[in-house]
């Protein structure tokens, strides 16, 4: 009997020792869990603007991917508004995306409305569009599955056909720049920011030394070029950019400029107050602008004057938002 009493005094003391830790642990572990929280439900939260924030879905040969529509307040019956679509990078989605560029509020204000479309994780892990993959046709089923959102945007929410253009962020920038050459008819303008241009790389091994500067790219093909419908080009990219080789921001604007002969004009260099200062190419025929090279000195791979507290994003830099949507909208004018 002495035998079980003892063991049974140790278990309860092992027991005591244990609830005592177990709350003890707890107890450390909750601001650590309420933070974790705090950013689930913070990242989940739709971006800020007075407009609407509509889910949607597209389907292609490639599957199907989701999307986020914000139309700006305050729409008048049958009114047709400028479409901008905003192609997302790695690891981002069509949620932190908004609000890292903070576009939704420059749409607000110039009255457009903003197409996120969402990579599958299931389609690529690190949520990457899959500009590269142009050996096995995916490249390009992903690009006739962004022009499906496109029409149908077009389509329920009555979207302008006349005035859509594309821009997006590292792998985004190269697939708005892929779809833009693709479909060169159905957009004004594309806009890039630290992406790799169309035809430097075929298969996931290629687009790593395309990332790098190491491949050259070759001439953009196309058929509305003869028909003068080749859309104009910007490139943003950080002279810092250790992701994307800046090499990748020059090789962009020459391909597009020899697609529809343009030669280069004088750079000129412009900074605003303490932003990181900028020099500015442009590649005309006669007095028509048809793609700008942007170069903004200490930004790495981040989209300029984001949002300070969202990965990729480099709030120190001159607003690419802004700039993005002053070059859109001159395309829109003109067209």
């Amino acid at each position: 009997m002495a035998k079980r009493s003892s063991s049974f005094s140790w278990a309860r003391i092992w027991q005591r020792n244990f609830n005592t830790i177990a709350r003890h642990s707890a107890k450390a572990a909750a601001p650590v869990m309420k933070r974790a929280l705090a950013q689930h439900i913070n990242k989940r939260a739709p971006p800020r603007g007075e407009g609407s924030w509509t889910a949607g879905v597209a389907f292609g040969s490639v599957g199907a991917r989701r999307y986020r529509l914000y139309r700006p307040a305050g729409l008048r019956f049958g009114e047709r508004l400028p479409l901008l679509v905003m192609l997302h990078g790695c690891g981002q989605d069509s949620n932190t995306f908004a609000k890292s560029t903070r576009m939704n509020r420059i749409a607000d204000r110039e009255r457009f409305m903003v197409l996120y479309p969402e990579q599958d994780r299931i389609a690529n892990p690190q949520g990457c569009w899959n500009w590269f993959d142009t050996r096995s046709g995916r490249a390009h089923g992903e690009a006739e599955l962004l022009m499906r959102m496109v029409d149908q945007v077009c389509m329920l929410y009555l979207a302008d056909r006349g005035r859509v253009a594309a821009a997006g962020l590292s792998a985004g920038a190269s697939m708005a720049a892929l779809l833009a050459s693709r479909y060169p008819a159905r957009f004004k303008a594309v806009v890039m920011h630290s992406g790799v241009p169309p035809g430097a790389a075929h298969s996931t091994l290629s687009a790593v030394g395309a990332m790098h500067g190491h491949r050259a790219v070759k001439p953009i093909p196309s058929p509305a070029r003869a028909l003068g419908l080749w859309p104009p080009l910007m490139v943003i990219h950080g002279a810092l950019d250790s992701v994307v080789s800046p090499n990748n921001a020059r090789s962009a604007v020459e391909a597009w400029a020899v697609a529809s002969g343009a030669t280069a004009r004088a750079e000129r260099t412009v900074q605003r107050g303490a932003r990181y200062p900028v020099t500015i190419t442009d590649y005309k025929v006669g007095s028509s602008t048809k793609a700008t090279l942007v170069k903004i000195e200490t930004l790495g791979h981040a989209w300029s004057g984001g949002a300070a507290n969202h990965s990729y994003s480099d709030g120190k830099g001159p607003d690419a938002s802004r700039m993005l949507w002053a070059f859109v909208a001159k395309q829109f004018a003109a067209g």
